[in-house]
């Protein structure tokens, strides 16, 4: 069994939501993606950062009307990263049966 082939940057649930979350949308704002993922806005906003970190989201801050909105999308570093862990999963899963 080759687990080498996982990316770290994925093993959290969060993360994985996260960008399971960013690869069906185009982008999401913060509060879509904390109801989505039913977190606190402090876990949700350490595991944005340690993506955004290995590039792997983006980040686009608004404004809507007076309000701030933060739009968070997946790069292409990040879809393609993402693909070859889920990917690398699949060939685990397969390996395993």
């Amino acid at each position: 069994m080759d687990i080498h082939n996982l990316n770290k940057a994925f093993e959290s649930r969060v993360r994985l939501g996260i960008m399971s979350a960013l690869m069906t949308n185009d982008a999401l704002d913060f509060n879509r993606l904390k109801e989505l993922l039913e977190v606190t806005d402090g876990n949700l906003a350490s595991h944005l950062k340690a993506l955004e970190k290995e590039l792997y989201i983006e980040v686009n801050k608004s404004f809507v009307g007076r309000k701030p909105n933060t739009q968070y999308m997946a790069t292409r570093a990040g879809k393609e990263a993402f693909k070859a862990h889920i990917d690398a999963l699949e060939q685990l899963i397969r390996n395993s049966l």
